[in-house]
């Protein structure tokens, strides 16, 4: 597993989108952008989480931020949890958690007393020569895209 740090090239990858497309963060170059790393598509946390970011869209795209929401989740199931809580932002298949791999996000985790690995909430901001300018690990969800929206505005393009 990778260890990302700040001012690290972010590493690069190209997922498909819930939207039909596919995204290629290198491609991004020039924009700030936000990857949310998220367990689980349709769960409390994540939920609010994806929401949190999606009441201040506008925000960040004055800023001049992209934000990418990243789930091991199927394409199908981004589609359902975008449609129910009108996510505006794309939300990225990465079903093989080669990029999850890459970004360090994996974690080992114990449900109900057994050990799994599985996504550890976490957020990256990425500047617009696409290296790492912050990185929030083991994220709470309440009130971090208010956070993150506060850096972005900080950094600037």
């Amino acid at each position: 597993m990778a260890d990302v740090q700040v001012g690290d090239l972010a590493p690069d990858f190209t997922l498909p989108s819930h939207t039909g497309e596919s995204v290629t963060l290198s491609n991004l170059r020039g924009k700030q952008v936000v990857l949310f790393f998220y367990p689980k598509d349709q769960t409390p946390g994540c939920t609010r989480e994806a929401c949190s970011f999606r009441d201040l869209a506008t925000e960040f795209a004055a800023a001049g931020a992209d934000v990418y929401g990243i789930s091991r989740d199927s394409l199908r199931s981004h589609e359902r949890f975008a449609e129910k809580h009108a996510l505006p932002m794309p939300l990225l298949s990465d079903a093989d958690g080669a990029v999850c791999a890459a970004y360090g996000v994996l974690k080992e985790k114990q449900m109900f007393g057994k050990k799994v690995f599985g996504i550890e909430r976490t957020t990256f901001v990425i500047d617009s020569d696409g290296r790492i300018a912050k990185v929030y690990p083991k994220v709470k969800v309440d009130g971090h895209a208010d956070e993150v929206l506060a850096f972005v505005r900080e950094l600037g393009v």
